[in-house]
């Protein structure tokens, strides 16, 4: 098996792990309050990353060595950048599993999707230009939001439905920040600082909004291990692994199945079902996620140019 073909298989499973996590997110609601879980499980993602980090950079060998005012300067762009990154991850996971308490896991999952179509609209409000056909996808997520979310005898979207858009406006802005951050640091310690400190943010207002109780905790341990262990750990993991070799057009491909699989898990799991309306609903955004991360054609002939 080629190592293309490889990481394709990884990168798919990857989008199973993520999809399958809004299960967990929405059974660990049965046990235990927003805050907690979340709090916990993103906590225990930063712990998972701790020994990746470790593995890796034993393997690697570093280009420069830099020197002791450059490595200050560093460390403290990467606690800066840690958490930027985790404080958007916060609001924006909170908005989500806030939202998953009061709409199915299903619908979530194709809903916070749409965050593929927003970051282009951001970045035409921040000076980047855009391709024409992104606004094909606008539109496109539009019409799919309307006919998954409005019902016939109402023009409001359901409270749970708002949370879970509001939350890929949050990711949205998660994606943005990581943009800018990414590029001057290590990404897995990128990670693992902005889930700990995402961790931190919730376990603080679990304490301060919640009541926890350690046995319900105990209860919901598959969810939170689930969520955290392999949706934050070995999900990104994977995902780091498989790009290496991966298309990156294939790979976000692949990686949008995401809320398929979260559409699949929910029915399989929760026993959750969609009318036609939504599904079709649930159609016309994949389709508009899929249209957002093809490539241009002046990309497609770059790369036939290399």
């Amino acid at each position: 098996m080629s190592k293309k073909m490889q990481s394709n298989i990884l990168l798919l499973i990857t989008a199973a792990i993520w999809g399958s996590a809004f299960v967990a997110q929405k059974s660990g609601m049965d046990y235990i309050e927003p805050f907690t879980y979340n709090g916990i499980r993103t906590f225990i993602g930063g712990l998972v990353l701790i020994p990746v980090i470790l593995i890796m950079s034993k393997g690697k060998k570093e280009e420069a060595v830099l020197t002791a005012e450059e490595k200050k300067k560093q460390d403290k762009l990467l606690i800066i950048g840690g958490i930027c990154c985790g404080s958007a991850l916060f609001i924006a996971s909170m908005l989500q599993q806030f939202g998953v308490m009061y709409t199915t896991a299903g619908k979530a999952g194709f809903i916070t999707t749409l965050y593929v179509v927003m970051v282009p609209i951001v970045s035409v409000l921040i000076g980047k230009k855009i391709r024409p056909i992104m606004w094909l996808c606008v539109g496109m997520g539009a019409i799919g939001l309307y006919l998954l979310c409005m019902t016939d005898a109402s023009f409001k979207l359901g409270f749970g439905d708002t949370l879970v858009l509001l939350c890929a406006v949050g990711f949205t802005g998660h994606i943005m920040v990581i943009d800018y951050f990414s590029p001057k640091l290590d990404g897995v310690k990128l990670s693992c600082i902005q889930f700990l400190w995402a961790g931190t943010l919730g376990i603080i207002c679990m304490f301060i909004f919640e009541e926890p109780k350690i046995d319900a905790i105990l209860q919901c341990w598959l969810p939170i291990l689930y969520a955290g262990v392999l949706s934050s750990g070995v999900g990104y993991t994977l995902q780091v692994v498989a790009q290496k070799h991966a298309e990156p057009t294939v790979a976000s491909l692949l990686m949008s199945l995401e809320s398929v699989f979260a559409v699949i898990a929910g029915a399989i799991l929760l026993h959750e079902t969609m009318s036609v309306r939504e599904l079709s609903g649930c159609a016309v955004i994949f389709a508009a996620v899929i249209i957002a991360q093809l490539p241009s054609k002046e990309e497609r002939m770059e790369k036939r140019l290399k």
